[in-house]
């Protein structure tokens, strides 16, 4: 039973409270469940805020720290078991769809209608946004989580004169960068972490279709094939080039390894930008953006996205559908995606990207989601909410958390204990 089965069986005891925004003046407040706390997303949500307030709302900040969103799921479960659920939720995903079957997210079809959200959006977008056909959630822009960040300047002090391009001569690149005494890949050793590096070494070993048939269908054949330990077999060595002590530690520490010059490379999704901007950086000069070896032709992404729950007071339902309205306009989206380091969702703006001076790895990234759209390379992150429930997925991430913590892990093994994992959490 996954989190929200077990969520929908206690759920009757919301009954006993009445579905409530929080306490709001006569125009109506907006509360705002997330997990956007480090500097570039903290920036990034306060200009969401302000426009809110500029509209004559008021904001509530209900905001949990860490990065993977898990304490901030805690903390949502606690709140709409109690009968007290925010306004607006960041969830994402299949997850959309488990909050709409319980019956407690709002439609937006009035919001979508009236700004035209079926032409803005791509299809994929549309679609995880519904949930039967209807409008319950709200997209803020798009991440391509499978980059690969690059100092430049510390891979010219190791010798390294380009980026690498397969995993063989991102190998070659860490043992230079090690050599001359850098940290070669900075990483935070949190399970989410650990699953996104797993799951671009699996989209360079296996392609956008095994990686398909293993995260999105859970395919048996393809969870338990040998391509898969080919895939376990290299994330061992990706790891023999990570920090010795990255336990614990979040992304953005780890980031700043990279930007600091300290290490070389970081395997992140592009909020990791966001901290590049924020320490004053240029993109093509002071860092390089590239697609993790062998992934060059796939586009893992990661849609931010706001559920909607329903309310009772309509100044709060007026704030409310102001967020949703806002998140989708023209100037938020620039905005929002220049500070948190991710690409608009409107198809308008991500096919001429040069007109808004987003960056060169945003216009990368946005040419290679349209691209990878048409083709199949466009799939959807596992380890960021988008590929299967959070009861596969925090199967997942015990299985590659623990195998990364033991270097004399067996690979094959590790195979039949994510099957294992991903079968009992599917019960």
């Amino acid at each position: 039973m996954n989190a929200i089965s077990r969520l929908a069986s206690v759920i009757s005891l919301a009954a006993l409270f009445p579905l409530s925004a929080v306490a709001a003046d006569s125009k109506g407040t907006v509360e705002v469940l997330h997990w956007w706390t480090s500097g570039g997303e903290a920036a990034a949500v306060k200009v969401l805020k302000r426009q809110v307030e500029k509209d004559g709302f008021t904001w509530k900040d209900s905001s949990v720290a860490g990065g993977g969103g898990a304490a901030a799921m805690t903390v949502l479960k606690t709140r709409v078991v109690s009968g007290n659920p925010p306004a607006a939720a960041q969830i994402k995903g299949p997850d959309i769809q488990d909050w709409g079957a319980l019956g407690l997210l709002t439609e937006l079809d009035d919001v979508a209608k009236a700004n035209q959200w079926d032409t803005l959006l791509s299809k994929k977008v549309a679609d995880t946004m519904k949930y039967e056909d209807h409008y319950v959630a709200v997209p803020v822009n798009i991440h391509r989580v499978n980059w690969l960040w690059i100092n430049p300047e510390v891979f010219k002090k190791a010798g390294i004169d380009k980026a690498p391009t397969t995993l063989e001569e991102f190998y070659a690149a860490g043992d230079k960068l090690k050599a001359a005494g850098f940290i070669a890949l900075a990483h935070g050793g949190q399970p989410w972490q650990d699953s996104t590096v797993f799951e671009d070494v699996v989209l360079s070993v296996m392609g956008p279709e095994g990686f398909n048939k293993a995260f999105v269908e859970l395919d048996e054949k393809t969870l338990t094939s040998a391509q898969m330990v080919k895939s376990f077999t290299e994330l061992q060595k990706v790891a023999t080039y990570m920090d010795p002590n990255r336990a614990g530690r979040d992304w953005n520490i780890a980031a700043a390894d990279v930007i600091n010059g300290k290490a070389g490379m970081q395997m992140m999704g592009d909020w990791a930008k966001s901290e590049w901007t924020a320490a004053g950086k240029v993109a093509g000069k002071d860092y390089q953006c590239v697609a993790f070896p062998g992934t060059d032709k796939a586009f893992t992404y990661n849609i931010d996205s706001l559920a909607m729950f329903k309310l009772k007071n309509a100044g709060d339902i007026a704030a409310q559908n102001d967020l949703a309205k806002v998140a989708l306009s023209e100037d938020f989206q620039k905005i929002f995606s220049t500070n948190k380091g991710s690409i608009p969702v409107r198809t308008d703006m991500l096919n001429d990207m040069a007109k808004y001076n987003f960056d060169s790895c945003a216009q990368q990234a946005a040419k290679d989601f349209l691209a990878d759209e048409k083709t199949g390379g466009l799939q959807p992150s596992m380890a960021h909410n988008m590929a299967t429930n959070l009861a596969v997925q925090g199967a997942i991430f015990d299985t590659v958390t623990n195998f990364l913590n033991d270097p004399k892990a067996d690979p094959a093994k590790a195979v039949n204990q994510l099957w294992s994992a991903i079968k009992s959490a599917k019960m």
